[in-house]
Formats: C-alpha cells, sequence, structure tokens
C-alpha cells in the first residue's frame, strides 16, 4: 500500500467538493461527524455502566472525544515519522495522518446501540430467535444477508451512518474523505464472506485481525469498494467450491492500526478509573495496573486525595500507552503495509503485558459487577420488548405490498410516535435495517421510554 492513495481527501460521491483555504478536508470531516445526530446521542449510551448516576463516569461521547484526542496525537507521533525520518511522505502531508486519525476516533463509536455491547448482543440474540422459525417479514432475508443481522455489530452500523443513512441519504451519507473511512473501517468484510472465511479455517489458522469481526453490511459493500479501491487496499478474492468468486474482504487502512490502538488505550485506561470510582476496584489495584505502564514523573505533584492519584496516574498511563503504540506501529511497519500484520498494537507493544493485565482485571470485576450485570439483562428486556413492539408494523406494510397509507391506524399513531421512517423502504431487507437504524440509534434513557410505552 503507498501513502500517496491511502491519504486522499476526496469526497465520498463528491469528488468535486472544493477545498476551503483554511479548513483542511479532515477537519471538515470531524465537523460533519460532531455535529451530527448519531454522534450527539453517545452522550447518553453507555459505555461500561448503564444508567449510572454518577456524572463522573464515562458515557460514549466522552469516550470519543477522548480516543480522538488520543489518536490525534499517534497519528502526529507517525506522521512526523514517516516524513522527518522515514521520508515516506513530504512534510506538507505531516498533518493529513492525525487529521484522517482523529476523524476516525471521533465515528469509531457512532454505531452503537444503547447499553454498550449488551445491547448488540440483544439485537442479534433477538434476530437468531426469530431466524430460528422465520415467518412474516424474516422468510424474505437470503442466506447472504442473514448473518449481518444475526451477528449485527456496531462497527457495520457505524460505516452505514456515515456513508448512507446521513446527510446525504443513500447518496454518500456524510461524505467524508476516502481517507477518513478507510481509516476508520476495522474489519474490511461484509458478515457473508466472514462467515465463509470462519468455515473455511483450520483449527489452528491464525485469523488477520480485521477478520475478527465484520465491518461492512451487504448493501454497504459496493461502497466500500469504490473507497477501498481509490485507497489502494488490498483485496483477497473470496471463492465458492465450484472456484468461483462470491466476494472479497479487504486488509486494513494502516491508519486503522492507530484508530483502534487509540479506543484500546483509552477503554482499558479509562475503565480502571471508573471502577475505582464506581468502587468495583481499591485504589490499590487502580493504581499498581497504572503504573505498569507509566514513566516516573521528574516533578512532584500536589496530590491530596486518592480520586486525583488515580487521575494523574490515568494522564501518565495514557502518555505510555502512546509511546508504546508508536513503537509497536514503528517496529512493524512492514508488516502493516504489505497487510500481513496479524496483531493490534497495544497487543505487540512493550506494554502488553501489562494492558493484559488491566484486561483479566476488567473481566473479573468490572464486567461482572453485580449492578451492571443487573442492568445489562434490564437493558436486554427493553431491547427485545421494543424489536417485539415495532415488528407488527413492518409485517403489516410487508402484507399491504410497502404501501404506508394502507397500514392500521395504530401503526400510523405508532409511527408518528416513534417519527419512524418508512418512505424509503419498499423491501424485507430494507425494513430490517430500518429496525436496527432505529433501535442502535436509541439512547439507553429513550430506549426506556419507548419500551414502556409500546410492550403489551
Amino acid at each position: 500500500m503507498e501513502w500517496e492513495n491511502l491519504l486522499k481527501l476526496d469526497r465520498l460521491n463528491d469528488a468535486n467538493y472544493p477545498e476551503k483555504k483554511h479548513r483542511p478536508p479532515y477537519v471538515q470531516d470531524a465537523d460533519r461527524i460532531l455535529f451530527s445526530t448519531p454522534f450527539r446521542r453517545l452522550a447518553n449510551k453507555t459505555q461500561v455502566h448503564p444508567l449510572y448516576e454518577n456524572d463522573h463516569l464515562h458515557h460514549r461521547l466522552i469516550h470519543s472525544f477522548e480516543v480522538a484526542c488520543v489518536g490525534r496525537s499517534l497519528g502526529y507521533e507517525i506522521g512526523t515519522w514517516l516524513a522527518d525520518e522515514c521520508k515516506y511522505i513530504p512534510n506538507t502531508k505531516i498533518e493529513i495522518i492525525p487529521g484522517l486519525v482523529q476523524a476516525a476516533c471521533m465515528a469509531h463509536d457512532i454505531g452503537n446501540p444503547p447499553f454498550g455491547h449488551s445491547g448488540e448482543e440483544a439485537i442479534a440474540s433477538w434476530f437468531r430467535e426469530k431466524f430460528s422459525t422465520p415467518q412474516g417479514i424474516f422468510q424474505d432475508i437470503s442466506n447472504t444477508q442473514r448473518p449481518e443481522f444475526e451477528s449485527f455489530e456496531g462497527n457495520a452500523q457505524g460505516f452505514r451512518l456515515l456513508t448512507r443513512t446521513e446527510m446525504y441519504k443513500n447518496n454518500g451519507g456524510m461524505r467524508l474523505t476516502l481517507g477518513s473511512l478507510g481509516a476508520f473501517t476495522k474489519y474490511p468484510v461484509s458478515a457473508f464472506i466472514k462467515q465463509k472465511i470462519d468455515a473455511g479455517k483450520n483449527g489452528d489458522q491464525p485469523c488477520y485481525i480485521g477478520l475478527k469481526k465484520y465491518g461492512v453490511f451487504e448493501n454497504d459493500i459496493g461502497t466500500f469498494q469504490r473507497v477501498a479501491t481509490e485507497l489502494g487496499l488490498l483485496e483477497t478474492p473470496v471463492e465458492d467450491s465450484n472456484e468461483q468468486k462470491i466476494g472479497s474482504w479487504w486488509r486494513r487502512h494502516p491508519l486503522a492500526f492507530l484508530m483502534e490502538a487509540a479506543d484500546d488505550i483509552c477503554y482499558n485506561i479509562m475503565d480502571l478509573e471508573d471502577a475505582y470510582l464506581a468502587g468495583n476496584i481499591s485504589f490499590e489495584e487502580a493504581t499498581t495496573l497504572l503504573q505498569g505502564l507509566i514513566t516516573p514523573p521528574n516533578k512532584a505533584y500536589p496530590d491530596t486525595t486518592p480520586v486525583e492519584i488515580i487521575s494523574r496516574y490515568r494522564a501518565l498511563a495514557i502518555t505510555g500507552g502512546i509511546k508504546a503504540c508508536v513503537q509497536a506501529f514503528k517496529d512493524n511497519y512492514a508488516s502493516i503495509m504489505n497487510g500481513t500484520y496479524q496483531s493490534a498494537l497495544v497487543d505487540s507493544s512493550n506494554k502488553a503485558e501489562e494492558f493484559e493485565k488491566i484486561k483479566n482485571i476488567a473481566a473479573e470485576k468490572i464486567f461482572n459487577a453485580a449492578r451492571k450485570t443487573e442492568l445489562e439483562v434490564y437493558g436486554r428486556n427493553v431491547v427485545y420488548k421494543t424489536l417485539d413492539g415495532i415488528l407488527p408494523l413492518l409485517d403489516e406494510l410487508r402484507d399491504k405490498n410497502w404501501n404506508i397509507d394502507n397500514i392500521s391506524s395504530y401503526h400510523s399513531q405508532l409511527v408518528r410516535a416513534l417519527n419512524f421512517p418508512l418512505s424509503s423502504i419498499n423491501n424485507s431487507y430494507d425494513a430490517l435495517h430500518c429496525l436496527t437504524d432505529f433501535v442502535s440509534g436509541m439512547t439507553d434513557r429513550y430506549a426506556v421510554k419507548v419500551a414502556n410505552m409500546i410492550s403489551r
């Protein structure tokens, strides 16, 4: 892969958009994301602790800003290295790299549903139950389309929001730059193709990190293919048993590794701070884990309380994480550029062991905390009630040949009450995506309100 292509600033579906002298395209990308409705909703979406009353704990919006800040720092370090030491890019392009990474980081959670990853799994499990004995609208969904609902993925929903449903609907969406979209896409594969790859793998065969999940819905593959071709991302075709091509997947954009690293740094470190504030871990546990990422400072700090000490350790740990991931990118540069790098930067960095300890504590004490578990069960039931309450509307619309004017008076009321978008639906596949657009777009509290309103 070549940086000349990877840093393209042409806009999706708007290649002739005039560049503003003092507002580079990547700055405009960040602005379009920032002022979008889905981004604003992140202020009331779970990061780790659902429906928590402690205002000092993270929600998705604050997390996204923090990841963008760390991503920008990573981008500056790598951009400067590529220009000054390696001479791979001109100095005039240094600013593009942190700009693209920052925009991608801003959007990295924009497709996540309410209640965090438990909400994601709730949507997926509801669809799996419906597809186990398909009736009504579910009978129309092909085997190619089913996997993306049965394993609903916020990353793919994010790509759909950025390129389809916001601003220029079905015509480029937010029309971000190609470079930002490349940096955003951690998993450049559809659910169907990933399923085929997984089915054909040997048990001990290592999985390319970009195939860990899927990141593009079937009806968005054409859009991503155009982005990938322009950026020069490496394409791998997939064939069926008759050696006929059935699709492709792509190697990651190199900047996607920086976006991922920024997220990994932030959620690992911030989750520790939140866990201490929420009472899930002790002061000693938090400081011991954070110290592993820290280079001791040369000056004294006037810390007076445990909270202040944790806050300082957190800041120093972020700096340590950035330094480690920058070095990991440099050490693995050749394999990143030829598409063979198999890891996340934190996992191959010189702080991998320290990050692993944090992940283990998170799995043991944070994600299994009693209150969090109770609210995840509650959130799952909220998601189920909402999906169950809206499904009859879509089934009736299907029976009425997608004619909105012919649906029942109750369903007409429901559409008005929820402001549920029906105008662009004319088939079952689009109808189910409209359903997931709505449910995944809800905030935690709005989801509770809707579930209470429409459940029987």
